[in-house]
């Protein structure tokens, strides 16, 4: 007989651990700290907009911190993890989200744009994860929650933008390699590819017009773009001790849109 490690009710509990959220002003980033919040967490978070961070906080309550942060900076991302571990001694559950993008066809997209987004997306998710990955091997545990996208694991067209594509594609490879680097010494890495969800990058682009979102319905085998709730089980899932036994995975959570 299978004996139960933890009530089926504890799995997805986060209380006592300690996490970062980055881009945790607006969108999916301020859902994944409200969520990570509420199952006990201790919330550290992390943006460029210090007005926002400070009225995401107000309305969490306690077991916050606020810490403003260009992800593009190094010394800010040091400032960030070192913050953490000064206000609560540990950083257990780390969700690299902070995203941007620029849209343009490829022939045409300077390169100054480029390094932006793959310094944002992709050198930034690797710095943050090494940081917190130094205090999360000391303690023999964590978990890093990597935000890619389903313009990770495949083109996104009729949208020409190489190098959003080309960076959450390299985060999806960059969370095989430390999934696998790690995975002996109790530091999980795992990622979400999120299809179409409202966020003020999608509202710009995909979301912003009837015949986007039209396109969007008619591809998509669900039929409809992604609700905000829709990616929190799957956030719980991967902080938690409910995904113990996975490390190295990238959860597409999009309706089916690659699957196609």
């Amino acid at each position: 007989m299978t004996i139960l490690q933890s009530h089926p009710s504890e799995l997805f509990r986060l209380d006592g651990s300690v996490a970062i959220v980055t881009g945790a002003s607006s969108g999916l980033g301020r859902r994944f700290a409200q969520v990570l919040h509420a199952a006990g967490a201790s919330v550290v978070l992390s943006a460029r907009r210090v007005e926002r961070l400070d009225e995401l906080a107000d309305e969490l309550g306690d077991r916050v911190l606020s810490v403003p942060c260009d992800v593009s900076s190094a010394g800010a991302r040091d400032e960030l993890v070192g913050a953490t571990l000064d206000e609560f001694g540990a950083i257990d559950v780390l969700v690299n989200n902070a995203g941007i993008g620029a849209p343009a066809p490829a022939e045409d997209e300077p390169l100054d744009d480029w390094n932006q987004v793959v310094e944002v997306n992709l050198t930034a998710v690797f710095h943050l994860c090494q940081l917190a990955a130094r205090s999360m091997l000391e303690a023999g545990s964590g978990s890093i929650v990597n935000i890619s996208s389903v313009l990770g694991l495949v083109a996104s067209a009729p949208i020409q933008q190489a190098s959003y594509c080309a960076s959450k594609g390299g985060v999806v490879a960059l969370t095989r390699e430390l999934g696998c680097q790690w995975a002996r010494r109790g530091v999980r890495v795992n990622a979400i590819a999120p299809g179409w969800f409202p966020s003020e990058m999608t509202d710009g682009s995909m979301l912003g017009d009837e015949a986007s979102l039209a396109y969007l319905r008619r591809n998509c085998p669900m039929g409809r773009v992604g609700d905000e709730h829709e990616l929190d089980g799957v956030m719980l899932f991967l902080a938690s001790a409910a995904s113990s036994y996975v490390t190295g995975q990238t959860i597409a959570v999009d309706g089916g849109w690659t699957a196609r």
